[in-house]
């Protein structure tokens, strides 16, 4: 998910060709006070005109208890914006808050139920209150660490190992987890470390992450090649998937892969592997059905 600043015409007109999954226009810290009327605006006619192809369009909206936040989602809800990201979320009723002001301007529009949910976590309450969050909105698509905030809250700085902030981590993925939703970590700012920022890919990659936030287009292809799946991991799974299904046409009980035992985590696993590689487009779903 590409951060663009709401209030930068000129990135927001180009930011689909870095083909991100996801673009991020922020009405929120990345504005100044004096901007945000105008970036608002801005925002608006950038969803009503610009072709975005395929790409996921998501807005943060300041907080509604701000005199902003109520303008910014009838501004992106008429501009026909996929998903509002919710800053600083602390609790469920924050969430449920946020959904009531969604259907005012849908029910006046016609579109009820189109626009998605996605709230950002970035204190300790709302780590604490993560799974409350996570299930409050049948409209809710994910979850994501804001550290900046959650670090400063803890009264502590980021550090490059990012120990502050493993609890956050396991106990939003847990919590995304248990509600069958998505789990987005938080931004890397420090361009000049790809090294460290490749790192901390892997790191939320093997916690179970379903993707991060990032600021600029140069870390887009860190995080596809870290989330990507090998060769050799395809094949295996392949394998696994393939054996599946010729068990179940025969009726049988028991799947075996090279002498082991395919269970349901197995399964899953394979599954997982593969449908990553359809979305790193390594992979086709002709492939997968042949």
């Amino acid at each position: 998910m590409m951060f663009i600043p709401g209030n930068n015409p000129a990135m927001m007109q180009d930011a689909y060709v870095y083909a991100p999954d996801s673009i991020m226009l922020d009405l929120e810290d990345a504005i100044s006070m004096q901007e945000k009327d105008a970036a608002r605006t801005l925002v608006h006619y950038a969803l009503k005109s610009i072709d975005y192809g395929n790409i996921e369009m998501v807005v943060r909206v300041n907080p509604l208890t701000s005199p902003y936040g109520k303008k910014d989602v009838r501004a992106v809800v008429s501009g026909g914006v996929d998903v509002i990201r919710m800053p600083k979320t602390e609790t469920a009723q924050d969430v449920i808050d946020l959904e009531n002001e969604i259907i005012k301007v849908e029910t006046e529009l016609g579109c009820l139920g189109r626009t998605r949910i996605m709230a950002a976590i970035e204190s300790t309450l709302g780590v604490i209150n993560a799974y409350e969050i996570a299930t409050a909105s049948k409209r809710m698509i994910g979850i994501a660490l804001g550290a900046e905030d959650y670090s400063a809250n803890l009264k502590t700085s980021r550090s490059k190992e990012g120990s502050e902030l493993m609890y956050a981590r396991e106990r939003i993925i847990v919590a995304a987890r248990a509600a069958g939703i998505d789990a987005l970590d938080t931004v890397f700012s420090d361009l000049n470390d790809m090294e460290g920022f490749r790192n901390e890919v892997a790191i939320i990659k093997q916690l179970g992450f379903d993707g991060k936030s990032i600021i600029n287009p140069r870390q887009i292809e860190v995080v596809n090649e870290v989330f990507a799946p090998t060769r050799k991991e395809i094949d295996k799974a392949m394998r696994i998937v393939a054996a599946i299904k010729e068990a179940e046409q025969k009726g049988l009980g028991v799947i075996a892969v090279n002498g082991k035992m395919v269970d349901k985590p197995v399964a899953i696993r394979a599954q997982r592997c593969i449908d990553l590689a359809i979305a790193s487009g390594i992979l086709t779903k002709e492939e997968v059905d042949e």
